[in-house]
Order: structure tokens, then C-alpha cells, then sequence
């Protein structure tokens, strides 16, 4: 796949795919701004390596997470059901802030930290039941390249890096028509932490 990098960081790009609704600001959060919620995210977040079933088999998820959400509200993947951990401040100020560019409302958010690249997340789609159509991905730390493939269409595919204080918002029919990953990488690599804020009904 052919990788793009935004280069204008003042605006939004709108990812030109067909059945599908994606934006991306390449640098929604300036670069000090980041830096310090990089940092807040990586200490204070309950961080934990969750066991995942795949086809039958139990594996360690080559990733840690910490899902937060509204009272009440759970969340289930790959035989996993997350209850939300109470918000913490810097999330709810994130959120907010996305606010300003969506009008999407959002209820939980699933963190999940990269710490090298042998971390990554296999193909899958957003579409668990029970989860609205949009999502808003921000992404702090190590810049890594995210991919896309068609459902049914196997020529139509995308792959662009995410930099660091950047925001990915998928919505519409995305996860309806395309799947998406975080490839594995060889390169030495820094640690990444991506937000995934969603609407749990």
C-alpha cells in the first residue's frame, strides 16, 4: 500500500474512499499541547494486558488498555467485557475538544497503548453491536501507519500515518463497508497511545 503523509496542518483532510465517511486533522492538538497529554495519558490511565479470544484461542492482546464510560455502560470484543472505569479529568477535556470539530456525542472511550512495534491490531471493523457510527481516534506519541481495505471490493485500499496530536473521526457507513488495522512493525519505534472515543447504547 502506498503511504500519505498530511502535510497542511491547519485544516482537515477528507479521505476520498468510496462507501465510507472520514476526516482526518493532522494536527488537531499542537505539538507542545500533545506532549503534555502524552504524557498525563501514559500515567495516569489504569493501564492492563487483557487475554482476547480469537478463533478459539486465548492470546495476550499486544497492546495495553483501559476503557473508561459512563456509569453503567459495558463493552464487549473478542470475548472480552469491559466495564467503564469512572472518567478520568484529562479524557473528559479531550472529549470536549473534539466536541468542537463533531457533533457526534460520545460515552466511553477504549485507550490503548502501543510500546513498540511488535504492538499493533489485527483487520476488524468497528461494529460490534450496540455502538453508534462514529468514532474519533486521536493519536499521541510514535506517528504509525494506519490501513484500510474494502469489505467486498479487494483493489479499494488506503494507508496514511498518524501523527502525533492528530484526530481520525470515521463515520456514515465506514464500518459497515471497510475494515482497518495498526500493523505490526519492524522499525524501531517509540511508544503510541490512541484514544477511541465512542457511543455505547
Amino acid at each position: 500500500m502506498k503511504t500519505d503523509l498530511f502535510e497542511d496542518s491547519e485544516s482537515f483532510h477528507r479521505i476520498d474512499l468510496a462507501d465510507a465517511d472520514i476526516v482526518c486533522y493532522p494536527q488537531f492538538f499542537q505539538s507542545s499541547e500533545a506532549d503534555l497529554l502524552f504524557q498525563t495519558l501514559l500515567t495516569q490511565l489504569a493501564w492492563s494486558q487483557q487475554r482476547i479470544r480469537v478463533y478459539g484461542k486465548e492470546y495476550n492482546e499486544p497492546r495495553l488498555t483501559a476503557w473508561y464510560a459512563d456509569a453503567g455502560k459495558c463493552y464487549e470484543y473478542s470475548g472480552l467485557r469491559n466495564s467503564g472505569l469512572a472518567w478520568q479529568p484529562v479524557l473528559k477535556a479531550i472529549m470536549a475538544r473534539i466536541g468542537t470539530v463533531s457533533a457526534a456525542d460520545f460515552n466511553s472511550v477504549l485507550a490503548n497503548r502501543y510500546r513498540n512495534g511488535s504492538d499493533g491490531v489485527g483487520w476488524h471493523a468497528d461494529d460490534e453491536a450496540g455502538l453508534g457510527p462514529v468514532i474519533a481516534s486521536v493519536s499521541f506519541g510514535q506517528e504509525r501507519c494506519f490501513q484500510l481495505k474494502h469489505k467486498t471490493d479487494k483493489s479499494l485500499k488506503k494507508s496514511f500515518i498518524l501523527p502525533h496530536g492528530s484526530l481520525l473521526i470515521m463515520q456514515g457507513k465506514t464500518q459497515d463497508n471497510w475494515l482497518h488495522q495498526l500493523p505490526k512493525s519492524r522499525k524501531v519505534m517509540t511508544e503510541r497511545i490512541n484514544l477511541t472515543f465512542r457511543y455505547v447504547s
